[in-house]
């Protein structure tokens, strides 16, 4: 019986070794080299050993424009993911009611957004937001504004139209998954909660959040390690202009791999701060959001 056990248990690592191969080859040696690489300096393929050997590290605390897509990417995440989990859990709440008419055209149409090209939707906000589009023109016709608002030509403007896009692409993508929860939420705990005279707000917050605890703090990673990884928006839909107003780390990297004289190594360096502050998030979260005792 042993040595069955002991069979099927080597079928199953072998199984398993062609994919884990995989990983490790498409992953995590890249991902080695990636740090040998922050290691080095100079142009191309002349690279040597930085000297000294934490230079490109240092460099980023005298980096103003690396500090400023920080900030950029900082208070995206601040601002976007929350209000977007909020949205939606409220929207995923309203269109789980038994009663809703036409409820697979509501969660279709709020879920499409996230099924738009990445490009489709920028060039589509960028139309909308400029100093003639669509959003100027309501604005200026219900007179809330006297002249046209230069949406992308100022830095404030620039990150609420790269938030407003976010939360227009990925509100949906996470009803979803808040929708998927509430179908295993206990109905005898909201009948127990109506029963002894709690409103609809009480019954919600007390009694359908802690149950929705698993998904929130899923949604939450996901949504935290997408923004600071954000790229498209910043690339296409602002250019991370005016003068780095709107750029995101990940923009920036891009920029100083491949435009304006390509630096590898400082690329590199620039790309494991970027690991470093998905995994941080990422734990902190976990820390916070696990309630095993």
């Amino acid at each position: 019986m042993r040595r069955a056990e002991e069979r099927y248990n080597r079928i199953g690592w072998y199984f398993l070794m062609p994919a884990a191969l995989m990983i490790c080859v498409m992953n995590f040696y890249p991902m080695a080299e990636a740090f040998i690489l922050s290691l080095k300096s100079g142009r191309g393929t002349r690279l040597d050993w930085a000297d000294p050997w934490w230079r490109n590290y240092a460099r980023l605390f005298e980096d103003e424009i690396f500090r400023k897509t920080l900030t950029n990417t900082l208070l995206y995440l601040v601002v976007q993911v929350p209000v977007m989990l909020v949205l939606a859990l409220i929207l995923a709440n309203l269109l789980n009611n038994p009663n809703l008419r036409w409820k697979g055209l509501w969660r279709t149409a709020i879920f499409l957004p996230c099924a738009v090209s990445l490009v489709s939707y920028s060039l589509i906000f960028r139309t909308m937001f400029a100093t003639d589009g669509l959003v100027n023109d309501a604005l200026m016709g219900l007179h809330l504004v006297n002249s046209p608002v230069n949406w992308l030509g100022t830095e404030s403007t620039a990150r609420i139209v790269i938030i407003l896009g976010l939360l227009w692409r990925w509100t949906g993508y996470n009803m979803i998954f808040f929708l998927a929860g509430l179908q295993t939420v206990d109905r005898s705990t909201l009948e127990a909660a109506r029963v002894d005279g709690a409103n609809s707000l009480r019954t919600f917050w007390h009694v359908t959040v802690p149950q929705l605890k698993p998904m929130i703090l899923l949604c939450a990673i996901m949504s935290t390690n997408g923004t600071i990884q954000l790229f498209d928006e910043s690339w296409n839909l602002t250019g991370g202009g005016p003068a780095y107003g709107s750029m995101s780390m990940s923009h920036y990297l891009y920029e100083v791999s491949f435009q304006n004289n390509p630096n590898f190594g400082y690329a590199s360096a620039l790309s494991y701060v970027i690991l470093l502050l998905v995994a941080l998030f990422a734990a902190v979260q976990m820390k916070v959001g696990d309630n095993r005792e």
